[in-house]
């Protein structure tokens, strides 16, 4: 039978800065020119802001040509950066680099710490306003196509499957939402966006996408321990001794809240590293003991962060639709940044869409005004000024991180060096046999400043029907055992930061590849780091997932 379905102008999936400020722009311009359109945005969280995870620090830059009046609107963007540190941790000590030594883009401020979740309901609220038709609760599963192979929209998933594919009593057949142009907004490492590159080869001539895993928490601190405006980013211990690189950020915000977090590159080599328990020991560290000894955590979180910068943005229009925000990969890895590119995509993308509409055309074409806008705009500007400062880590943490900061030094003195340097190689690509190390022995948490993974997934409120089927897809269910676990001690026992993978042992005495995926809490790290590229996150059950309150 056919679905039911619904036709508008453009449907958008993902309600993330960039889907919704793509949306609230369709909808200024059809204001300000006199011409209707129809936009649908669809979020497959619980709520919008549900799975919304980011630091976040924000440059107001985006936001502020978005919505110039957006302090008279009441935005929850409050807290002004007041101080900016950067620090190098060894073991035991610190090391904070003079202000003077930092490449003037680094600096901080005037930007502001947010709960990047409660910006985002804010304007998923100003979208609404509009008119702007928001659903959440439903998780784009699959693309639609014309007969000539354009996109003509997206079908939501089946809701009320049982395990065994059964439909139960509850059972809801999936919508499908067609419009002229579809954006895909879903974030980092999209499975629409995934399947969408793979079909129109949006990755031909660029380099592999590199990723990050960010991990977060939130707490509330003691109110002497607490700075308002206080940005810490680091580097150094715990990482070097495990060959991982990445760093850290805490924020300090609102009433005595603190967000803290940590973000390990997905190129590691050593199979044995554990980028959650990397987190717990960090927080360890007396530099960063010393703000939450005595409060509370309130939250964790985890989510795939983009760092490939401007050389791995793949192909960014398709027929029938484009790639906005995090799905194409915007993302300012040196300043931790992502947010007020997301926006200023979803507008250029939300331009060229409603230019093509006002002209009288139909859909299923590119829209091919979209990459030249982001091209002539600051957004690639943005990328460009650090587009070699994650290839320089190949040389090593100290090497690299020199080079990384003469770069940006020189573009700050109008200086663009004429190279490009090139990511070789997919994170998946990188893993050496497990052979080659010995096992890392984490401390155990202490349940004061360290924790265990299912008691943080306790905290991220993750939720998802248990009898339906599990989202998580083995390609050949033999891989983890007979080639996983003999090459690299299956490492998905320790990439995954919700214990989701567990390598059990059966009555019979042989290992078993187990899959808990009611403790997603949808980073997509498994689809990223497998070295068989064996396991693809799909979406599960619309409003399945965590649902953070204020991440």
């Amino acid at each position: 039978m056919a679905r039911e379905s619904m036709e508008y102008d453009v449907v958008i999936v993902g309600g993330g800065p960039a889907g919704l400020s793509a949306a609230i722009r369709l909808k200024q311009l059809a204001a300000e020119r006199g011409h209707e359109v129809s936009v649908c945005l669809i979020e497959k969280g619980s709520e919008v802001g549900a799975h919304i995870l980011s630091g976040a620090v924000i440059d107001p830059i985006g936001i502020n040509e978005l919505m110039p009046d957006w302090k008279e609107k009441g935005a929850p963007i409050e807290t002004q950066v007041t101080d900016d540190q950067f620090v190098f941790l060894s073991k035991t000590g610190s090391y904070r680099f003079p202000g003077f030594l930092m490449p003037r883009l680094m600096n901080n401020h005037g930007n502001y710490i947010v709960s990047l979740g409660d910006v985002c309901r804010w304007l998923a609220q100003q979208a609404e306003a509009l008119g702007v038709e928001i659903y959440p609760g439903f998780a784009g599963a699959e693309v639609l196509y014309s007969e000539d192979g354009s996109v003509r929209g997206v079908a939501t998933g089946d809701m009320g499957i049982a395990k065994d594919g059964k439909h139960k009593d509850t059972y809801t057949e999936g919508m499908e939402l067609l419009g002229k142009y579809t954006l895909i907004a879903e974030g980092a490492r999209g499975s629409l966006a995934k399947q969408l590159m793979a079909k129109f080869d949006l990755r031909d001539g660029v380099d592999p996408q590199k990723f990050g895993i960010g991990l977060k928490e939130l707490w509330q601190v003691d109110p002497t321990r607490f700075k308002k405006g206080l940005v810490v980013h680091s580097m150094g211990w715990p990482l070097g001794e495990s060959g991982a690189d990445g760093g850290s950020f805490m924020y300090h915000f609102g009433d005595n809240l603190v967000s803290i977090g940590f973000v390990v590159h997905l190129n590691y080599e050593n199979p044995y590293v554990s980028p959650f328990d990397e987190f717990q020991r960090f927080k360890t560290h007396p530099e960063v003991a010393k703000y939450l000894q005595g409060g509370k955590r309130l939250s964790y979180g985890a989510r795939a962060i983009n760092e490939g910068g401007q050389q791995s943005i793949p192909k960014l229009v398709f027929p029938g639709g484009a790639l906005i925000g995090c799905s194409a990969g915007f993302v300012n890895l040196p300043r931790i940044k992502g947010s007020h590119n997301a926006i200023k995509s979803g507008m250029l993308a939300a331009e060229a869409a409603f230019e093509a509409l006002a002209a009288g055309k139909t859909g299923g074409d590119e829209l091919i005004a979209y990459p030249v806008k982001l091209k002539a705009s600051w957004l690639w500007k943005d990328l460009d000024k650090v587009r070699n400062v994650k290839p320089a880590l190949r040389w090593g943490t100290y090497l690299g991180t020199a080079y990384g900061g003469l770069d940006m030094w020189l573009h700050d003195l109008g200086i663009r060096v004429p190279w490009t340097m090139r990511h070789k190689k997919a994170d998946h690509e990188t893993l050496r046999p497990a052979a080659e190390f010995q096992p890392i022995q984490y401390p155990k948490p202490d349940g004061v400043l360290s924790f265990d993974k299912l008691s943080s997934v306790f905290l991220s409120n993750t939720n998802h029907e248990e009898d339906q089927p599990v989202h998580l897809k083995l390609r050949d269910p033999s891989i983890p055992i007979a080639v996983n676990l003999p090459l690299y001690a299956e490492p998905a026992q320790r990439y995954c930061p919700a214990g989701v993978y567990e390598v059990v042992t059966s009555d019979s005495g042989q290992p078993r590849f187990q899959i808990n995926a009611q403790n997603c809490v949808h980073c997509k790290t498994c689809d990223i780091k497998d070295p068989a590229q064996n396991i693809d996150w799909c979406v599960p059950e619309g409003g399945g997932g965590p649902n953070y309150p204020n991440m």
